[in-house]
């Protein structure tokens, strides 16, 4: 069975296709480009900003990973650190970070943010793992904990160094589905 939030975000981005597309910015300043690489949603900047944010997370407040907008920032359990797989219908529910910026700037991270190039353009990622947004979010408002493989990035997130995705710190644990932190 789907999730509610994504039937219905699903319908959403049915309706801004069919008016134009979707194109969001996520900037340090006020003037910005935004363009989706290959057909995809994408936030766009010329210079992407990551910064951290204390912001509720399944009714715990957590430090998390933020665009400049405010945006929380996922990461997919199953991308590797040479490739993102969230293309298509996925990348249009859980949009690409990507950036013009060779060097994209971050603040209180722990980690690197680098750029890579791949099927969604230069998408940022943190740690090696590609980060993303959610269409059902707003600045302060984590609605994709969980779904579909998608887990809110941190600060202290494992770095990806292998081909191989990590197992997820926040992933569903027990008979009960809870999330271990």
């Amino acid at each position: 069975m789907q999730h509610p939030r994504i039937m219905i975000a699903g319908i959403g981005v049915a309706v801004l296709a069919a008016a134009g597309g979707i194109t969001a910015a996520a900037t340090s300043s006020s003037t910005a480009s935004a363009a989706p690489a290959a057909g995809h949603a994408s936030h766009s900047a010329a210079a992407t900003t990551v910064r951290t944010a204390r912001v509720p997370v399944n009714g715990k407040l957590e430090t998390i990973l933020v665009s400049a907008t405010g945006q929380p920032l996922y990461y997919y359990q199953p991308d590797t650190a040479a490739k993102s797989l969230v293309t298509g219908g996925l990348a249009a529910l859980w949009p690409p970070l990507t950036t013009t910026a060779a060097n994209p700037g971050g603040t209180g991270l722990s980690g690197p943010l680098k750029v890579l190039n791949d099927v969604n353009g230069q998408q940022v990622t943190y740690n090696g793992h590609p980060l993303y947004t959610f269409v059902s979010d707003h600045a302060g408002v984590v609605t994709g904990q969980g779904v579909q493989n998608f887990f809110v990035a941190t600060p202290g997130l494992a770095q990806l160094t292998s081909n191989a995705a990590p197992s997820s710190p926040m992933a569903p644990t027990g008979p009960a589905g809870g999330y271990g932190y």
